[in-house]
């Protein structure tokens, strides 16, 4: 009773305080308080709730506020307490409270409290707004509710747009870009740019940046686009594509959707494309000899600019056969003299995605060497800012938003159960919560935003237990056990299950499989894979498991093999170049790329990449520095993507033509050295025949350019250039069977 007293002495304090001003407004509102007041105070049962009370005192509640509004709005539908009319077009009136909409919209506030009106203006006219979708905004104002759906939601947003209502107009913006695709982001742009919706309208660029292959495949949108406004996207820095060949095909199409119109823009596309990054084969049939092209006299310059830069980067990376007397034959180099500037048709675009390599063995100790690889300029970077606690090796990273989790690991004397966190956006490393076991060799995966550590080596035992880690809560905890000991193995995800692959399991190299589902937290082994496999490298590509070299306990393994979830088989793929263990793998580019590792006798620093579409392995630029017991991952749409890739794009050409003629002259040498042993005449005729096709691009390439530049012929000859110092062979000598 005391409580309820309390209560009553309050409510009648603050309707006197309400009271005491004359204003019409406040008297109604005073019974709106008390409405407030009412429903904050009782339960749903209606008896006295002194909580709630004091939750509405220090200004908090929240289901105080639902049920608050949810009362405005019962009255506002039926005519109480209403103190202004909205009279729309088709002259329906439209009662409502002004202080609910002055705080909603600044626009009502401007128009409900203006001093221009000699008197309180109850009555508005209010243009442009139909009947229903004033009760649309209304419902979001009193409710803060709002039905969206992709035929409301452009006219919600002007709506919302015209009365200042900035919560709609945001939950609008949101919605829209839940909804971009390929097909629809284009128009969203328009739309938001005109709207000035600038939050929305860089969320549209970005997404038309990073999904342009997909936008020039599926978009009728962008064939609508005015000259200046494709000029603007496929000029763009941050444009993602793999090929400009992509660029090209969507200039022809947007061409040809009104030829006669379009056909003299040909000159201004072509100046938006990295001609000198597309294959020469491709140049010279598809571009050069195009009829908007060819027919075109205003395009020549670029073209003989084009042929120009191809037939110098032919020139420098593929040799001449220059002679060949008696017993030696010489390859040398054919380059201009000084440094060969990388011209703006082939300064590669900035790209999307940028893989880190962290950490490994090299050099006989661990370390902590960071470099990330840029796609798109093929180089690698190095990254100063190192983990300052010290190097790790056979450790296991995760990518969660923009951080990189470092897993667990060796450092040459420990087992590590720590775990360290790089933020790529602050460059800042931090120490997280510690694994409940030491694991070395640990097998990780992501799977919604939780990191799984598998497995390992803690000195003693090699481990079949498993946690995982909460980065919101900075815990890890254990899950299910894993049905074998595995150490040295590998783990990925795929639909939405986890899946770990090999290992050792302390007396043997092991070929079975497992797979964890996360809603039955239980392990079920899948087939045995075609081999055995440790220091192995699985990752998902493609709707498959994929799963790559290792070691079979006899040597390390060039082979490969995909596993199909639906038919619980395994399939062969082809070998890699290099054999190699403990390496690191990732897909980026829509390729699998194997980076660094082991190949029985060295630590490598080699690179390859695996493209399904053509069910080929490429060599890719090598790293930096030898290693082994890496381990890489990837993050996308850094914001500060500039900081990890190439810097000096102008000079890439020359940085690949010293590493060109250096590697060349390696090879010269060692060939002139095997021919005169034996067979010199079978080498000769191999290296002709390895340089013939070359020739002919080069031929061609020259018989296109402008008459007055001087005929492809051999250069005059040279003497070889001399041969550099070999680079430090680095012998893993703490290789998985070592350590253990």
């Amino acid at each position: 009773m005391a409580g309820t007293h309390s209560q009553s002495q309050e409510e009648d304090y603050l309707v006197d305080r309400l009271q005491k001003r004359e204003s019409p407004l406040r008297t109604r509102f005073t019974y709106i308080a008390k409405i407030f007041y009412n429903l904050a105070c009782k339960n749903e049962m209606g008896e006295a709730n002194p909580t709630a009370c004091k939750s509405m005192e220090l200004g908090s509640g929240r289901c105080m506020s639902i049920q608050a509004m949810q009362a405005l709005f019962e009255l506002k539908e039926n005519n109480q307490l209403c103190d202004a009319t909205i009279i729309l077009d088709d002259g329906s009136e439209i009662p409502v409270h002004r202080a609910i909409l002055c705080a909603s919209s600044s626009y009502f506030r401007a128009l409900f409290t203006t001093t221009l009106h000699n008197k309180e203006k109850n009555q508005v006219h209010l243009p442009g707004v139909s009947s229903d979708m004033l009760q649309t905004l209304l419902v979001y104002v009193y409710l803060r509710k709002l039905d969206l759906n992709e035929e409301n939601v452009y006219s919600i947003l002007m709506a919302a747009d015209y009365l200042s209502i900035l919560g709609a107009l945001d939950l609008c913006s949101t919605y829209l870009e839940s909804i971009l695709r390929p097909n629809n982001c284009i128009g969203i742009l328009a739309f938001a740019r005109s709207h000035f919706c600038r939050k929305l309208a860089d969320n549209c660029w970005k997404y038309i940046m990073r999904n342009f292959a997909h936008v020039a495949d599926q978009s009728s949108e962008i064939l609508l686009l005015s000259l200046q406004e494709l000029q603007e996207i496929i000029n763009a820095d941050d444009l993602n594509v793999k090929s400009e060949e992509t660029v090209w095909e969507i200039i022809l199409r947007w061409i040809e959707y009104s030829t006669d119109s379009r056909k003299q823009h040909i000159v201004e596309l072509m100046k938006c494309i990295r001609l000198g990054l597309l294959d020469t084969q491709f140049f010279l049939e598809r571009v050069k000899d195009h009829p908007y092209v060819a027919g075109c006299e205003a395009s020549r310059p670029m073209i003989i600019e084009t042929l120009k830069f191809l037939y110098d980067l032919e020139m420098i990376t593929h040799s001449r056969l220059l002679s060949t007397t008696g017993s030696q034959f010489l390859l040398i180099w054919s380059a201009r003299d000084g440094e060969v500037v990388t011209p703006e048709i082939a300064r590669p675009r900035v790209p999307h995605e940028i893989l880190f390599a962290i950490g490994g063995w090299s050099g006989g100790s661990p370390t902590n060497f960071i470099e990330t690889y840029d796609t798109r300029a093929d180089r690698w970077v190095k990254v100063e800012e190192v983990d300052p606690t010290g190097p790790r090796a056979y450790h296991g990273t995760a990518v969660v938003g923009y951080n990189i989790y470092v897993i667990g690991g060796f450092d040459g004397m420990d087992y590590f159960n720590s775990c360290r966190c790089f933020d790529a956006v602050q460059k800042a490393w931090k120490e997280i919560a510690p694994m409940h076991a030491r694991r070395c060799y640990v097998s990780t995966a992501v799977l919604d935003d939780q990191i799984y550590a598998m497995g390992g080596y803690d000195g003693h035992h090699r481990q079949n237990t498993a946690e995982k880690y909460d980065f919101k809560t900075n815990q890890w905890s254990l899950i299910a056990p894993m049905n074998m000991q595995r150490s040295d193995a590998s783990a990925c995800t795929l639909h939405g299950k986890i899946y770990i692959t090999g290992g050792f399991n302390g007396q043997e190299c092991m070929h079975s499989a497992e797979v964890y589902d996360p809603e039955l937290n239980q392990w079920s082994l899948i087939a045995p894979m075609r081999s055995r496999r440790s220091g192995v490298s699985c990752i998902s590509y493609h709707n498959q498991l994929y799963v790559i070299g290792g070691f079979n306990g006899i040597s390390r393994m060039c082979s490969g093999e995909k596993y199909n979830p639906q038919t619980n088989t395994w399939a062969a793929i082809p070998d890699m170049y290099n054999p190699r263990s403990n390496f690191a793998i990732e897909v980026i580019d829509d390729m699998i790329f194997a980076i660094g590792g082991f190949n029985g006798v060295t630590t490598i620093y080699h690179v390859e990449c695996y493209d399904e579409k053509t069910n080929e392995w490429y060599e890719a630029t090598d790293m930096n520095i030898y290693r082994s017991a890496l381990s890489a991952c990837v993050i996308d749409g850094l914001p500060n993507v500039q900081d990890y890739i190439h810097k000096h794009r102008d000079r890439l050409m020359e940085e690949k033509r010293q590493k060109m003629i250096a590697l060349e002259n390696q090879r010269t040498m060692a060939g002139i050295a095997n021919n005169a042993n034996n067979n010199q005449q079978e080498n000769i005729v191999a290296a002709v025949n390895a340089n013939m096709q070359q020739l002919n691009i080069l031929q061609q390439l020259n018989a296109n350019l402008n008459p007055a530049l001087p005929a492809a012929g051999p250069p005059e000859q040279a003497p070889p250039a001399p041969v550099p110092n070999p680079l430090p062979m680095d012998v893993d000598d703490n290789e998985e069977d070592g350590i253990q």
